[in-house]
């Protein structure tokens, strides 16, 4: 995790009380000496798990929160009060009742008004931002495409400023922080970016202390796929999950991992970096300068050049939701293609089942466009390469095509800060 700059900027001073409490505890360094937990990190870290659960569930009652953590409704109430004091949590409309008499239950939710996150995808050509609630909902969305013939790093920057500032103006109240998720390989520790093969003006770029330094707000820097998996494991698919994976393709390709409960990183976030793990020892020369990586055979790139090769219409162009339209529609080689290329996206991820073996996998991006034909032939392929064992199936599910997902997991590495959850 990079190491959050913080101010007394009037955003700071602006969110609630209980906001600050819990973003300040949270962006303490954590380098040093550990010693004995104090009363108030055990009251955030009660406080995270309760908030927890309420995500994990949706709106819930008191007295269901209450079962779900193993605690009377007492202990539930003296947790989320200050939070509802301080607008963050808001009572719904009454239950119908079930008959049993007393009063009747009133479920929690995040209040529609409460301070937002500034959420920003950056990609190799384009950079999005938009503002996201802490039900997901996303709003005041800008995006900007790169210029193309950039040549040095600030014609870059400069748009990725002036983005955040114009979405940061249509706050209805002052932010709970930035979260980014970025192309390329991240070094988390220090919120920069390391390299970006498609961008490589970008490389080394200080990208989380810009942003602190700038807007006066925590900010949250991590590598685009996992925080896809952050966005399904707060919003979407992977809600309550405590182990799955996530696959990105696209024009390049990417994976996550969440085991027991957390978010793999590796070192300095170094770990996770799927699209550049071996499939063919004397393959194809990658962007990365390797040969035979993941990314070779299964990305846009691959699948225009083999499609040109084939002869099918549209190969400079080609993706996965064309190519299934040319295989019903009978046209000669796309079949075939579609099935070989289906084939490339199971390799890797059953070498990531047979490695970690995350039963429950969540594809994201190009893939998606090929609907239920290519998932179905995609998961034939991965139980064909994946002998059986104990532990249960290996479930495919498609995600989001667009980059939803990936503005919500940017929101939720920010958020996982405030509710002081260690993902």
């Amino acid at each position: 995790m990079m190491s959050d700059g913080r101010s007394s900027s009037g955003s700071e001073r602006g969110r609630p009380a209980a906001v600050n409490e819990l973003l300040d505890e949270s962006v303490r360094p954590r380098s040093r000496a550990q010693g004995l937990i104090s009363s108030s990190a055990i009251g955030l870290a009660n406080r995270g798990r309760v908030l927890q659960v309420l995500f994990d569930l949706g709106p819930t009652s008191r007295a269901e929160l209450a079962r779900h953590v193993g605690v009377n409704r007492a202990t539930i109430t003296g947790i989320i009060q200050p939070l509802i004091d301080q607008g963050l949590l808001v009572d719904g409309d009454p239950l119908p009742s079930k008959g049993s008499g007393g009063k009747p239950a009133k479920p929690m939710w995040f209040a529609k008004d409460a301070a937002p996150i500034c959420a920003v995808l950056l990609m190799h050509d384009s950079v999005q931002c938009g503002l996201v609630s802490l039900d997901g909902t996303i709003t005041a969305e800008v995006k900007v495409d790169f210029p193309p013939d950039a040549d040095m790093v600030e014609a870059l920057s400069r748009p990725i400023f002036n983005s955040i500032s114009r979405t940061l103006l249509r706050a209805h109240r002052p932010p709970l922080g930035i979260g980014v998720a970025a192309g390329g390989m991240i070094d988390t520790d220090r919120g920069s970016i390391v390299a970006v093969n498609l961008a490589p003006l970008l490389a080394g770029f200080p990208l989380g202390a810009e942003l602190t330094r700038r807007f006066g707000l925590t900010t949250r820097v991590d590598h685009h796929p996992r925080a896809l998996l952050v966005g399904d494991r707060w919003f979407g698919i992977g809600r309550g999950k405590r182990n799955f994976a996530v696959i990105y393709t696209g024009e390049v390709l990417g994976g996550a991992i969440f085991l027991d409960g957390h978010l793999y990183r590796g070192h300095a976030g170094a770990g996770g970096e799927l699209g550049h793990t071996f499939v063919a020892v004397d393959g194809t020369i990658c962007r990365c300068g390797r040969r035979g990586c993941w990314e070779t055979i299964a990305t846009l790139g691959w699948l225009r050049r083999e499609a040109a090769k084939a002869g099918l219409p549209g190969a400079p162009a080609l993706e996965s939701r064309g190519l299934v339209a040319l295989a019903e529609s009978g046209v000669e080689g796309a079949a075939e293609l579609l099935d070989l290329y289906a084939r490339n996206v199971a390799i890797g991820i059953a070498n990531l089942q047979q490695t970690m073996a995350p039963n429950f996998i969540v594809l994201h991006g190009d893939v998606v466009g090929g609907g239920s034909r290519l998932l179905d032939a995609i998961a034939q392929h991965v139980r064909d390469l994946v002998p059986w064992r104990p532990g249960g199936d290996i479930e495919l599910v498609m995600g989001d095509l667009e980059d939803r997902a990936a503005l919500r997991g940017a929101a939720g590495l920010v958020l996982s800060e405030l509710l002081h959850f260690t993902l």
